[in-house]
């Protein structure tokens, strides 16, 4: 696959914290991960994206493949990983927890979105990984 563009990049981050926002205007932030993530990926199809749920990541260490390592909770139109929180407060696990599958899946760019903040503003944090230029 070749590589996306910021503006690709761009486009498509903006339409997912739009759903984000969304979501969490008509709940506020009761519910579980899941409930969130299965609410974001279905309006993220809706709206024409491609979207992955649970998506398997691989590792690979000294000559041994894990296929699935670990599992990104959505990736959208191959090229955004997704990773959905319903926490107090973020901690510095839950970021690096986003660079590690950022490097994995080899990704350009993830969203971490804490659907528990008490505005959905509060609950996003952009983390790149090579990011294009514009």
């Amino acid at each position: 696959m070749s590589q996306p563009t910021a503006a690709t990049l761009n486009r498509i981050t903006s339409a997912i914290i739009a759903g984000a926002i969304d979501i969490h205007r008509s709940f506020g932030s009761g519910l579980l991960e899941g409930a969130y993530a299965a609410c974001l990926a279905h309006g993220l199809a809706r709206a024409g994206f491609q979207v992955e749920r649970q998506k398997p990541l691989p590792l690979t260490y000294d000559g041994l493949a894990i296929a699935c390592a670990y599992r990104a909770d959505i990736v959208v139109d191959g090229q955004v990983l997704v990773e959905v929180k319903a926490v107090e407060t973020l901690s510095p696990v839950h970021h690096r927890q986003v660079r590690t599958y950022l490097q994995l899946g080899d990704y350009r760019v993830g969203l971490l979105l804490n659907f528990g903040a008490p505005t959905m503003k509060e609950g996003i944090d952009r983390i790149v990984n090579g990011f294009p230029d514009a």
